[in-house]
């Protein structure tokens, strides 16, 4: 690849740029060494790579550490009868200095295995850790939580289900999941994210989404 600037297009400098398609895609960037730090659950990635530049021409060599995971599903459980969500809690690694608590409510969750339906996996996690059998499952986003420093994507569902009789402790002994199901009034639920104990981006996006929604979902009963 030349590292001279390529020739601007004839009226760059007045054209305001487009967002609807991006600009550069995959072919703008050359990979040039990726080095594995480290392997375990997660692996963490030195990357080195040169990308093109608005004003023309390449970048120098930028180094990132990159964390790279499997993707990932969020579904929040909505009981439109009742009006009420269903959330879990457990232990979060990443959040051991948390302030007030380590321990964090949020949406089920899980991890994509390669080849697997990002839906299917939404209806095994909430059967796993909430003891939940989703009726009906409704695409919201798919999202990078973080794209500066790691790969992993998120499709986030909103799912129905029947909240009568769910509640106790669940999860895998193999993966070592000691979760907490709780059900809550969809208020509750809202008056608990406006105060800062919902934190996490999953449950700020679903649930905007469901304040949003919340109506006509119960409109259809």
């Amino acid at each position: 690849m030349s590292d001279s600037p390529a020739a601007p297009h004839a009226g760059a400098e007045h054209a305001a740029p487009s967002v609807d398609t991006p600009r550069f895609n995959a072919a703008d960037v050359e990979r040039q060494q990726d080095e594995c730090l480290f392997q375990g659950f997660f692996r963490l990635e030195r990357r080195t790579l040169r990308h093109r530049l608005f004003q023309g021409g390449w970048s120098a060599p930028v180094v990132r550490e990159v964390h790279v995971r499997r993707d990932a599903v969020g579904v929040l459980l909505y009981d439109v009868s009742c009006d009420a969500v269903v959330l879990v809690e457990q232990i979060r690694a990443g959040a051991l200095d948390d302030p007030s608590s380590p321990w964090k409510l949020e949406p089920v969750a899980g991890l994509i295995e390669t080849g697997e339906d990002p839906a299917e996996v939404a209806r095994r996690e909430a059967i796993e850790e909430a003891g939940c059998e989703i009726t009906e499952l409704i695409e919201l986003h798919t999202y990078y939580p973080s794209p500066g420093a790691c790969s992993e994507r998120v499709t986030l569902y909103c799912g129905l289900v029947d909240s009568r009789g769910v509640g106790g402790v669940h999860g895998l002994d193999e993966e070592h999941e000691d979760i907490q199901v709780h059900v809550l009034p969809f208020l509750k639920a809202w008056e608990l994210l406006e105060a800062g104990r919902l934190d996490n981006a999953m449950c700020l996006i679903a649930f905007h989404w469901l304040a949003r929604e919340r109506a006509s979902l119960r409109a259809r009963r």
